[in-house]
C-alpha cells in the first residue's frame, strides 16, 4: 500500500469526535493506527549503538510478521491495526476499530504478507477499548510475545508497529514519556471511557494505528496503541495527526482482558453500585472539605448500599488513594474481580468513617 492516502481514507480512519481534556493535553482523539516513537539519541559518537534507542532494524523484522491491518465494514467503514496473540489465529485490537462492523458487518484481517482473511469477533470490551478477533489461516501464525509486566520505565526506548492511514507494516521508534496515565477517550459507539494505567509515548501515532503494538527492544508487547492527543482548531475539532503525545493500553490489562474474552467471549466488570461526581480541590476549599467524590445516587442492592453509603456522602479516600477521582473508580473496576473488597473513607456530617465495599 504505497499510494498516498486519500482525504476520504483519512476521514474513515478518524473514529469519533475528539474530547477536550484541558489546555495541557488539548483534544484527545482515538487513533486508528499504530504509530512509533521518535528516537532520542545520546550525543556519544563512540557508542556502538545510539544510547536510549532500540535497534529498530533488528526488532522490526521479528515483530512485523505478527502485526496485521484490520478492515471493518458495516453502516460505516474504518481501518486499524492488530497483533496476533496465538498461533491458531487470535488477534487483539481496539474495540473502536471493529465498531463499524458491529453487529452485522464484515471484518477482514490482512496479514503482513498481504493475505486477506475473514475474521470473526470473539469478544469486545468497550470499557478498556479492547477486542479479540479470530482468523483461520490453515497454518500456524507467528504470535507476538507479551512482556511479563507493566514495569516500563520513563525514558525507556520502544517501537510502535501498525498501519497508519492504511499503510501496513509501518514502524516508528521513540521512548516512554510517562506511565500510569488515566485518560478519558471516546468509545467507538459514541460514549466515553477511561484508559487506566496508560503508557504515554512520543510515538508518531496516527489514525489507523489503533490496535497496533507498542513493543520493547526485545520485541515484546508492552502496550496496545489506542489514542492520541491533537491540537484543536478554533471550532474545537482535532487538526492533523500526531503531536507526539500518544497513549497505549498496558500489557497487564491487555493480558487480563484478552484472556477473559478468549475464554468467555465477554468481560464482566464488577460495580460499585453508585453514581458519583468529582469535587475538585478548588471547589472543596470553598466548602472547607477535602477533595474527593460526592455520591449522587445509590443502586438498590449494590455494593455502596450494602456498605451503608448514602447520597451526599463525600468519599475522601478509595482503595488507598486520597482525593479519588473518576479515574480512580475506573482503575479499580478494570482490575477488580467479583467479590473483591475495597476500603473507602467517607465524610458525612463533618465526621469521617471507614467502610469496606464488596464489589459485585
Amino acid at each position: 500500500m504505497c499510494a498516498q492516502p486519500s482525504p476520504e481514507h483519512q476521514r474513515r480512519g478518524w473514529r469519533g469526535p475528539a474530547l477536550a481534556t484541558g489546555a495541557a493535553l488539548g483534544a484527545l482523539a482515538l487513533g486508528l493506527a499504530g504509530g512509533v516513537l521518535g528516537a532520542r539519541l545520546a550525543a556519544d559518537p563512540d557508542a556502538s549503538e545510539p544510547v536510549g534507542s532500540c535497534d529498530v532494524a533488528e526488532v522490526a523484522p521479528r515483530v512485523l510478521p505478527t502485526i496485521v491491518t484490520i478492515s471493518a465494514t458495516g453502516a460505516e467503514a474504518g481501518t486499524g491495526s492488530g497483533a496476533i496473540l496465538t498461533a491458531d489465529g487470535a488477534v487483539v485490537t481496539n474495540d473502536h476499530v471493529i465498531t463499524p462492523a458491529v453487529p452485522d458487518g464484515r471484518i477482514e484481517v490482512i496479514l503482513a504478507d498481504g493475505e486477506r482473511l475473514p475474521a470473526e469477533l470473539v469478544g469486545r470490551d468497550p470499557q478498556t477499548d479492547l477486542a479479540v478477533l479470530d482468523v483461520e489461516p490453515g497454518r500456524a501464525l507467528p504470535a507476538i510475545e507479551l512482556a511479563g509486566s507493566d514495569d516500563v520505565a520513563i525514558g525507556e526506548p520502544v517501537v510502535a508497529l501498525g498501519a497508519p492511514l492504511g499503510l501496513s507494516s509501518t514502524v516508528t521508534a521513540g521512548i516512554v514519556s510517562a506511565t500510569g496515565r488515566s485518560v478519558t477517550v471516546p468509545t467507538g459507539e459514541g460514549g466515553t471511557t477511561v484508559l487506566t494505567g496508560a503508557i504515554q509515548t512520543d510515538a508518531s501515532i496516527n489514525p489507523g494505528n489503533s490496535g497496533g503494538a507498542l513493543v520493547d527492544c526485545d520485541g515484546r508487547l508492552v502496550g496496545v496503541n489506542t489514542a492520541i492527543s491533537t491540537v484543536p482548531d478554533s471550532a474545537g475539532q482535532p487538526v492533523g495527526g500526531s503531536v507526539g503525545i500518544g497513549f497505549a493500553v498496558p500489557v497487564g490489562t491487555v493480558r487480563a482482558i484478552t484472556d477473559e474474552l478468549i475464554e468467555h467471549g465477554r468481560v464482566a466488570h464488577p460495580s460499585f453500585g453508585m453514581t458519583v461526581s468529582e469535587l475538585p480541590a478548588s471547589a472543596a476549599a470553598r466548602f472547607g472539605v477535602p477533595p474527593g467524590l460526592v455520591v449522587t445516587a445509590v443502586t438498590d442492592g449494590g455494593a455502596a448500599q450494602a456498605a451503608g453509603l448514602r447520597v451526599g456522602d463525600l468519599i475522601t479516600s478509595l482503595d488507598g488513594q486520597d482525593a479519588p477521582t473518576d479515574a480512580t473508580l475506573a482503575r479499580v473496576v478494570v482490575h477488580a474481580a467479583d467479590g473483591d473488597e475495597v476500603e473507602v473513607e467517607v465524610l458525612r456530617d463533618g465526621r469521617s468513617r471507614q467502610v469496606t465495599m464488596t464489589l459485585s
